[in-house]
């Protein structure tokens, strides 16, 4: 072969190759362009008429970033935007509904919708999870707990968590004298405090102090890992890995738990906690044959209980620690509310601050009642609820979510209604008197949900409460420093102030009203 022949194969080889690499290219690109393409008619099908942007501006990921640091604001404009709204991120459709009814429908539509959390929720939680069950055998489930969180089975859980009450209010106290009683930071102690009271309530003293302390600092990681936007693949060191880690660590404890309180009521010993209710509950149930009792001849194995428990955890720990933070902030705000507790609470005592609280005292607390109910509708925890549908859905007369679609009923606008709360941005605890309008408005108190699911430890949360600031309130004196950032909301899985609560601590004489460093 000659120079010229060679030169000129070489050249045919190279056009060859080139033009093999650009039909590589052009498949390459028009495979992206059908999944954008897709990924636009998809959304734009699925949206309907409903309000949302009318194409997603961001191809693909939506407005995945801005999720990733959620703002009140935001979400208040969704719901602002229609009675029906609409976000697409990657392969989630998500419907968001801003009204009573609405929201309500959704809570009820058994039929239709079930309970959802984020990807990574199955493995945190355990698969087998009761919360994950659906239907009939959810129902049943269900009814094997009702009896844990009446208002008879909670006064047995009171005195261990005034326990826990009384050494809390020694930390802060200490914990302000250390600070000088500068303002500080209280976001994280609300945290600790809520967690300890939980725990005790749960696992009595079958869980040790250390124990209590290691999930408690360790459980915003939980929180962190069932963020509505994270990595659906548990990978090393990213957050979901850490919250698995909390998770795990936390149902071994609670197992080991669950024994001691099968030994302990097998034995003969009274019930004084959730573990032991439970417990107590199968063992009774094996000389009965009434239905509800059917349900628990079955021995719940310690795994069962210890993953129901964390799920008790799941669900109280970033409602009631976001509920403390507001309520103490709101009581040292306005120092009439916080005498009219304290006045309140000398009552329903007979004088003698030293009583141990019990039900009957909780029951008097009208006031107290009233500042806890107030408090939630004002900064109500949880904003939304996540539901996934299970099959298409005719919300509205114009509109079906679609099988698959995330359905979230909003909390927050029916608790600002002001046909039925009037100057609803207000904080007025004697709206909530007997026979008042908003009392009787039971349609729009979605607070705790309402249907199959409504919150299992909604009484429980109102007792709690009614100790937790009664108690502080007659024995220290607490104040809040505003800032402009106080009233702003924050979303961390609930709803926290944007400034992370800057509180001080001293020591109070209840009967004299003397404060002491």
């Amino acid at each position: 072969m000659n120079a010229t022949a060679a030169a000129a194969s070489t050249i045919d080889v190279a056009s060859t190759s080139f033009f093999h690499d650009i039909s590589y290219l052009k498949l390459f690109l028009s495979f992206i362009a059908i999944i954008l393409v897709w990924d636009q008619v998809s959304y734009i099908q699925k949206k309907g008429s409903i309000a949302g942007p009318r194409f997603k501006i961001y191809p693909i990921i939506g407005p995945f970033l801005e999720s990733l640091d959620p703002k009140f604001e935001e979400y208040k404009a969704k719901w602002d935007s229609g009675e029906l709204s609409c976000v697409s991120i990657f392969h989630k459709f998500v419907v968001i509904s801003s009204t009573r009814d609405i929201s309500r429908k959704i809570f009820q539509a058994t039929k239709y919708v079930k309970p959802c959390v984020v990807d990574v929720a199955v493995k945190i939680l355990r698969p087998q999870n009761w919360v994950f069950l659906d239907g009939k055998a959810h129902t049943d489930y269900r009814k094997s707990l009702n009896g844990l969180f009446t208002r008879t089975s909670l006064a047995q859980y009171l005195p261990s968590m005034e326990d826990v009450i009384d050494k809390y209010m020694d930390k802060f106290i200490q914990y302000s004298k250390d600070k000088n009683y500068e303002p500080t930071i209280y976001f994280h102690e609300m945290r600790e405090i809520l967690c300890a009271l939980s725990l005790r309530a749960f696992c009595g003293n079958y869980i040790s102090e250390d124990q209590i302390r290691k999930i408690a600092d360790d459980y915003y990681l939980v929180t962190a890992a069932l963020e509505l936007v994270n990595f659906p693949i548990i990978i090393p060191f990213t957050k979901t890995w850490y919250g698995k880690r909390t998770a795990d660590m936390a149902m071994k404890i609670f197992e080991d738990c669950a024994q001691q309180a099968k030994d302990h009521i097998a034995a003969g010993g009274e019930s004084i906690c959730v573990m032991d209710a439970w417990c107590k509950l199968m063992y009774d149930a094996k000389t009965k044959n009434d239905e509800d009792s059917r349900l628990l001849h079955r021995e719940f194995s310690n795994k069962e209980i210890s993953e129901a428990i964390f799920t008790m955890l799941f669900a109280s720990q970033d409602a009631s620690s976001s509920l403390a933070c507001w309520i103490f902030q709101i009581v040292a705000d306005r120092p009439d509310v916080l005498a009219k507790i304290r006045e309140e609470q000398m009552a329903v005592r007979d004088g003698h601050p030293e009583r141990r609280v019990d039900l009957d005292m909780i029951n008097q607390m009208t006031y107290t009642n009233m500042v806890i109910k107030e408090t939630l509708r004002y900064r109500p925890p949880v904003l939304m609820v996540p539901y996934v549908v299970k099959q298409n859905f005719p919300v509205t007369p114009n509109y079906t979510a679609p099988k698959g679609a995330m359905l979230i009923p909003t909390l927050y606008p029916s608790l600002h209604d002001p046909e039925v709360y009037e100057n609803p941005d207000e904080f007025i605890p004697e709206r909530w008197v007997e026979g008042s309008k908003a009392s009787e408005a039971k349609k729009n108190w979605l607070v705790f949900g309402c249907g199959p699911h409504v919150c299992l430890g909604q009484t429980y949360v109102m007792i709690l409460f009614a100790a937790l600031i009664g108690k502080f309130a007659l024995y220290t004196e607490f104040k809040h420093t505003v800032t402009p950032l106080s009233e702003k909301i924050k979303v961390f899985a609930t709803i926290f102030p944007k400034d992370d609560l800057l509180l001080t601590f001293k020591k109070r004489d209840p009967l004299t009203g003397k404060v002491s460093e």
